[in-house]
């Protein structure tokens, strides 16, 4: 024995066709609920036809039909019954109205002079973020594709790290960093001025590196 479910809600579906009765598919259909302010909405689909499911019960209800070229269809008070599926047929008469210019403005936000995408890290923000083990990768976990020391989903191992145009590299390979294995850090993070990192650079420049291109310059002297 199976006991039925309740219904609680109403439903409201039509067409939407031309004067000549073409169905017109996209057409824009606004159901409110006036006392409350409630509003359904639907867009009709090839053949015309539209369905609004679940419709709260009762009105005035006002069902608003627009398409671009038409003049709108306003129908005033509705009244939902509980189970209800109300149906509507709505004839669009087209419209003679202009459309008006519009004017797209933009301004770059790109940097030229970039190769890429890239993090740049400067002095103050090298004083002043807080740092757990002393090291610049506390400071690379600024770039938003960075987890650790992986950039992007890679590897660690495949990162390329410069400090004054030098390579830093670990090519034994058991750490990402020289001196990973004894926790020691390759140079002092007060002796840094700036970082950069850079991913997927498309400079012909910059290469040997899948995963990002860590470089760093220390501070001069006076």
């Amino acid at each position: 024995m199976a006991w039925a479910q309740g219904v609680t809600t109403a439903s409201i579906a039509g067409t939407v066709v031309d004067q000549n009765g073409e169905p017109l598919p996209g057409a824009n259909v606004i159901a409110v609920h006036v006392p409350s302010g409630t509003e359904y909405g639907a867009s009709s689909l090839a053949d015309g036809r539209f369905n609004m499911p679940a419709v709260r019960i009762g009105g005035p209800y006002r069902i608003t039909v627009s398409f671009i070229g038409y003049e709108n269809s306003v129908q005033e008070n509705v009244y939902l019954s509980l189970g209800q599926s109300f149906n509507v047929k709505v004839d669009l008469k087209e419209s003679g109205t202009q459309l008006a210019e519009i004017v797209v403005t933009s301004s770059s936000i790109i940097n030229s002079d970039r190769t890429g995408a890239s993090t740049n890290i400067n002095t103050n923000q090298l004083m002043r973020m807080p740092t757990l083990s002393r090291s610049f990768t506390d400071m690379t976990r600024l770039t938003p594709q960075a987890s650790g020391t992986s950039f992007a989903g890679r590897n660690n191992l495949y990162n390329n790290l410069s400090i004054d145009g030098s390579l830093f590299n670990n090519s034994f390979g058991l750490a990402s960093l020289p001196g990973g294995q004894t926790n020691s850090q390759p140079i002092s993070l007060d002796a840094l001025e700036e970082i950069t990192v850079n991913i997927a650079p498309y400079d012909v420049r910059q290469g040997g590196f899948t995963g990002a291109g860590i470089n760093a310059v220390t501070r001069s002297g006076t």
